[in-house]
């Protein structure tokens, strides 16, 4: 058996931290998983310590999960352990930024094109193409932002 790379030694206290974090059953799927894996991982465990491949028959889970968590354990602690890390940014940025919405807005308001009677989202969507305020865009998306400038308009003001 290879020495183990991440080893785990929890505290009394984070024993029961994690024991309640698993009872309780409020917490997402995810984080239950990782604190049984943190908890079958421990080598302060009573019962003696257990081999990553019992640990993973025993969770149903993947070595490598227990490998991941245990190498979180030990370079972030608890929490990063069992917590999942919120994003600092979306992966891709929005498309319509408020400045494009303003001009949706501004177009709305203008005459509709020769020939019709008045703007539909299609024909806004068509035309914030055209005049290159975006590479494209669907007209769910231009009702999207008609509605949210409705919603804003019909607010009190504190």
């Amino acid at each position: 058996m290879r020495p183990v790379k991440y080893p785990v030694r929890l505290s009394a206290e984070e024993q029961k931290e994690l024991k309640k974090i698993i009872t309780k059953g409020r917490s997402p799927a995810r984080t239950i998983r990782r604190a049984q894996v943190l908890l079958a991982a421990d080598q302060n465990r009573s019962g003696g310590t257990l081999t990553e491949r019992e640990i993973a028959e025993r969770l149903d889970v993947n070595t490598n999960t227990i490998y991941a968590v245990r190498k979180a354990y030990t370079t972030s602690g608890i929490e990063g352990a069992i917590i999942r890390k919120q994003r600092s940014s979306p992966p891709n940025p929005p498309k319509v930024t408020e400045e494009v919405e303003e001009k949706i807005l501004a177009l709305r308001q203008s005459p509709p094109p020769q020939g019709k009677k008045r703007w539909t989202l299609q024909l806004l969507a068509e035309h914030a193409v055209q005049l290159q305020y975006v590479d494209s865009i669907s007209h769910q998306t231009v009702r999207k932002v008609l509605l949210k400038k409705r919603t804003m308009a019909n607010k009190p003001v504190e």
